[in-house]
C-alpha cells in the first residue's frame, strides 16, 4: 500500500496494491497493521455507506468531541471530489482544506483524523461513497459548517449542486466556535 501524506498534517491519501487478471481484480481496502505501520492507530467502529446521484454536495460535516471521528473514506461506484477541512483550533492550516478525486477505478482512499470537516461532491450517478468511522453517530454531537462558505472558498466543480436543508443551514465559517484543539 502507498501512503501519500497531503500538505495538511493528519490526512494521508492510501493507494492499496490492486491485482487484476482476466477474472477481474483483488485488493486489501482495510489492513489494520498497514494503517498502524503509517501512524494510524485508530480503532474503526462502524461502517457507513451512502448512494448519490450527479451533483450531490454532502458537507461540511463533523462530530464534537467525545464523540469526535476519524474516517477512512473510498467509492465504491461512481466517483467523488472529497474535501477535509481543518477545524483545528491553533493548527497552522486552521480553515484550509485538502480535496482528493476519489473513483471506483482508482481505488484511493482518504484518511481523515478527528478535528476535520468533511464533504464531497460526486461527480457521476448512482455513486456509491463508503467509510470507515472510529466513534459511532451521536446525534446531538452532529456539526455542519455551510459548503459554500466563502472565508474556505472550496472550488466546487458542480455548478447546480443539489444540496440537503440540513446542509444549507451549516455554520457560517466565520462564527464557527471550533471545539477541535491542535495537538501535535
Amino acid at each position: 500500500m502507498k501512503i501519500t501524506k497531503t500538505h495538511i498534517e493528519g490526512l494521508l491519501i492510501l493507494e492499496p496494491n490492486v491485482f487484476k487478471d482476466e477474472r477481474g481484480y483483488f485488493f486489501e481496502s482495510y489492513n489494520k497493521n498497514a494503517l498502524y505501520k503509517a501512524g494510524i492507530d485508530v480503532e474503526f467502529v462502524q461502517d457507513n455507506q451512502s448512494l448519490s446521484q450527479k451533483d450531490v454536495v454532502r458537507g461540511l460535516h463533523f462530530q464534537k468531541p467525545p464523540f469526535a471521528q476519524a474516517k477512512l473514506i473510498r467509492v465504491i461506484k461512481g466517483s467523488v471530489i472529497d474535501y477535509a477541512v481543518d477545524i483545528r483550533k491553533g493548527s497552522p492550516t486552521y480553515g484550509k482544506y485538502v480535496s482528493v478525486f476519489l473513483s471506483a477505478e482508482n481505488y484511493k482512499q482518504f484518511y481523515i483524523p478527528e478535528g476535520f470537516a468533511h464533504g464531497f461532491e460526486a461527480l457521476e450517478d448512482d455513486t456509491i461513497f463508503f467509510y470507515k468511522c472510529s466513534n459511532f453517530f451521536h446525534k446531538e454531537s452532529e456539526g455542519c459548517i455551510f459548503y459554500n462558505d466563502k472565508s474556505i472558498n472550496i472550488d466546487w466543480k458542480v455548478k447546480n449542486p443539489i444540496v440537503s436543508k440540513k446542509d444549507l443551514a451549516g455554520d457560517i465559517f466565520a462564527d464557527f466556535q471550533t471545539p477541535f484543539l491542535y495537538n501535535l
